[in-house]
């Protein structure tokens, strides 16, 4: 039994919903946002909240049942508050600037890289060494803090790499003589 999935969802004031068929829409502002729940499990929306109810009690559904719950709050939360990820550049040299829609960053190779930044995501810079990335929705801000974080892994030995704020490395001894 899903433990997710089983708590209703409350839909703050400023964001409009509606259900169409099993798609779920929302909207604040100038910004919109659908998801299709999946057809075993049912919805139940009142005008401030909505609950997902399973069809059937087999291992497929009730896993998608919990997810959809999850990804459809993520969403409304996303539209109400935003999400934010802080990344911190640890290493001799390691720096990024942004410059209109792009995020330059130098990470200790022969050349700059350069990331073009998507619509519905903003990067800030509030010091050389942090990217703060923020943004409605929770998957995307997460896959690019990913991906930027792919440049330059933590390494165990040294510290050094790009890492979420708050994060612990796992320090590791070096070879002994």
């Amino acid at each position: 039994m899903s433990r997710v999935g089983k708590h209703k969802i409350d839909i703050p004031s400023g964001v409009q919903s509606s259900l169409v068929g099993n798609v779920l829409s929302f909207k604040k502002g100038n910004i919109a946002e659908s998801y299709v729940v999946p057809l075993c499990i049912k919805i139940e929306k009142t005008d401030n909240s909505v609950l997902f109810i399973p069809l059937n009690s087999e291992k497929q559904t009730r896993s998608l049942w919990g997810t959809t719950q999850r990804n459809v709050s993520n969403m409304v939360k996303g539209l109400d508050k935003g999400f934010k990820i802080d990344l911190e550049m640890v290493g001799v040299g390691y720096k990024a600037a942004v410059s209109g829609r792009k995020l330059t960053m130098q990470l200790g190779y022969s050349h700059d890289i350069e990331y073009e930044i998507p619509e519905g995501v903003k990067i800030e810079c509030p010091k050389p060494t942090i990217v703060s990335i923020s943004g409605h929705s929770k998957k995307q801000i997460g896959d690019i803090a990913a991906f930027l974080r792919s440049y330059r892994k933590p390494e165990p030995y040294k510290g050094k790499g790009i890492m979420k704020s708050g994060e612990f490395v796992y320090r590791k001894e070096g070879k002994k003589k």
